[in-house]
C-alpha cells in the first residue's frame, strides 16, 4: 500500500486534531490515578500534588529532551511520497 504525501499530510493533519494511540490511553489512566493519589495524599508528608505524568513509567520528566528534528519537505509530492514509503519500510536484501 503507498501513501501519497498528500493523504499523509492529511493524517498528520487530522491527528493533531484527534491525537490516538496508547500514549493517550496511559496520560488518561495516569490523570486518574493522580486524582485517586491526590486525595488520599498527606499534604504534610507530600506537599506537592501528584500530577498524571507521575503514574506513567515510559514518562522522562526530567525535562531533557533532545530538539526535534526539522521535517524534510521535497517539493515534488511524488518524492515525498517515496522519501516516506522509504523511511517507513526500508527494503531489506
Amino acid at each position: 500500500m503507498r501513501v501519497s504525501a498528500a493523504e499523509f499530510v492529511e493524517w498528520m493533519a487530522f491527528y493533531s486534531i484527534e491525537p490516538w494511540g496508547s500514549h493517550y490511553d496511559d496520560l488518561r489512566a495516569g490523570t486518574i490515578a493522580s486524582m485517586i493519589a491526590n486525595v488520599n495524599r498527606n499534604p504534610k508528608a507530600a506537599p506537592d500534588p501528584f500530577r498524571a505524568l507521575d503514574f506513567i513509567p515510559w514518562n522522562d520528566s526530567s525535562g531533557a529532551r533532545e530538539p526535534e528534528p526539522e521535517p524534510v519537505l521535497l517539493d515534488d509530492p511524488e518524492a515525498q511520497s517515496r522519501l516516506i514509503e522509504q523511511v517507513m519500510f526500508p527494503k531489506r536484501s
